[in-house]
């Protein structure tokens, strides 16, 4: 039986309005993953460090004492631009003359300890194109200033009266370089003259060949083998004359 279609077409149309439609949604933009942070620069404790490295004893004593280890330790972890510092050994210190330091003012004496720091991170490998900077300045500002040589890795930092290597690389991880010197770096604005030397050490005294030969005998006394050479002698002599004389009663016999 057909349906007309006065009765067909709006059964179609009621189908075809009833049905959903499968709209497909829009794909979501691509976004690229955000950066991760850069982490934060590792905190080095400077006192610490020097108290277990070197022996570096003299240099962190001086830094302390004047509070100069607060300006080094300020730069070290609350800037971008980080610290470097060339830290004389004991030695160093030892092999001036006393007198050297003990004459400086207290401002030329915190001059002279930030003389041998840069207020930024170096690593050993950019002295190499930093020392065709030279002079450069170092945490003391001004005139006091360094040179720096670098060939086949050995950099040497050289101020007017002393001309240093660095010997040791201490740390060096970003924000904070140490490295260690053996020698004092002495800049001319602070000695006009090349420090003395302290004196070297007196040898030892030499043994005279006196010193060495045996104590004599107290007087009055003679050694043990004297006194049994002299006793052997005596019975020797002592058996001699008894022989003598019995020889002679049997000759009068």
């Amino acid at each position: 039986m057909k349906l007309p279609i006065s009765i067909l077409t709006p059964i179609i149309l009621i189908l075809f309005i009833s049905t959903p439609t499968q709209a497909q949604a829009p794909a979501p933009a691509f976004l690229p993953p955000s950066p991760a942070p850069a982490p934060a620069p590792h905190y080095v404790n400077l006192t610490d460090l020097l108290s277990v490295a070197g022996p570096f004893s003299i240099f962190l004593n001086y830094v302390v004492q004047t509070k100069i280890i607060d300006t080094f330790q300020n730069q070290a972890n609350n800037t971008d631009q980080g610290l470097t510092l060339f830290v004389p050994k004991n030695s160093a210190f030892t092999s001036l003359k006393q007198t050297t330091f003990s004459n400086l003012t207290d401002d030329q004496l915190k001059s002279l300890l930030l003389y041998h720091g840069f207020p930024k991170y170096y690593s050993l490998a950019e002295f190499k194109n930093l020392s065709a900077l030279n002079p450069v300045s170092t945490f003391a500002g001004g005139e006091y200033t360094v040179n720096l040589t670098y060939d086949m890795g050995t950099v040497r930092v050289a101020s007017k009266w002393s001309n240093p290597n660095i010997t040791s690389s201490v740390y060096s991880t970003r924000p904070v370089a140490v490295y260690e010197v053996n020698k004092v770096l002495l800049p001319m604005q602070l000695f006009s003259a090349d420090p003395p030397l302290a004196p070297a050490p007196a040898p030892a005294p030499e043994s005279k060949p006196s010193d060495l030969a045996p104590k004599s005998s107290p007087s009055g006394s003679s050694p043990k083998s004297i006194d049994s050479t002299n006793s052997a002698h005596v019975i020797s002599t002592s058996y001699m004359l008894l022989w003598v004389l019995l020889g002679g009663i049997m000759f009068m016999l």
